[in-house]
């Protein structure tokens, strides 16, 4: 299914954009950052889905939501939004959907498979059968840098800590800022990561150890990572038993 992403905010389309990207028989064709921009490539591209803004300066997310509603085959229009109050104008528009930012992976998926639902319904009734769409965890993590868009290999991954509205992923070859959250990644590579505290998530497979300083803090070691990284008293338990079991 074609989607188009519309956001004034460009790390907004960017972190939408990534997430689309790891989802099956779903494809990117385009983004827009205005609600004019977003009307011309609808009518460009011809998208099955709009994840589109509401708060845009000029035509706003709303009247793009009518405009392509009156469409003779108008996509399916997801509305992402900061503002809950906006809601039922939403659905007066016959939306598909409604997400509060940030959007989070799991509500993503399960707004396009419920539209994916609903579109094999229809095919089935014209004798069409297509596979439902399945989410795919990405194998590499991708960071705006000064050099431009950078990939690193999950595997090369460290650990994750969060600090106030970034998250730094610390790898094998240093260290960058990504804007997804902690949750965000849990529920993505949750079978890969463990947390150990509040704001730090660390790769299972780099895990060495947990020792604990003379103050009776417990911290954990790292292959390739010299700092120890704190551990959490709830969390104590749960990780001497995993490293137990390695």
């Amino acid at each position: 299914m074609k989607v188009l992403v519309v956001d004034d905010e460009k790390l907004a389309r960017e972190r939408l954009i990534r997430m689309v990207s790891t989802l099956d028989t779903y494809d990117v064709v385009g983004e827009a950052g205005n609600g004019d921009e977003a009307i011309r490539k609808t009518l460009e591209f011809e998208p099955d889905i709009v994840l589109l803004d509401i708060r845009m300066p000029g035509t706003d997310g709303l009247e793009v939501g009518h405009q392509i509603a009156d469409l003779p085959s108008p996509p399916a229009v997801v509305f992402c939004t900061a503002y809950s109050e906006h809601a039922v104008e939403a659905f007066d528009v016959n939306a598909a959907g409604y997400l509060l930012k940030p959007v989070r992976r799991e509500a993503l998926v399960d707004t396009l498979a419920k539209i994916g639902r609903v579109n094999k319904l229809q095919e089935k009734a014209m004798g069409v059968e297509e596979e439902l769409p399945k989410n795919r965890a990405r194998t590499h993590i991708s960071a705006k840098t000064r050099r431009g868009i950078e990939l690193i290999p999950l595997s090369d991954v460290r650990f994750f800590q969060a600090d106030h509205k970034y998250v730094t992923v610390r790898h094998e070859l240093g260290e960058v800022l990504i804007d997804d959250t902690l949750r965000d990644l849990e529920d993505e590579f949750g079978d890969r990561l463990v947390r150990i505290h509040r704001n730090a998530l660390v790769m299972m497979d780099h895990l060495e150890g947990l020792e604990r300083d003379p103050r009776g803090h417990y911290r954990v070691r790292m292959r390739g990572v010299e700092d120890r990284l704190d551990v959490s008293r709830r969390h104590v338990s749960g990780l001497r038993r995993l490293v137990q079991s390695m």
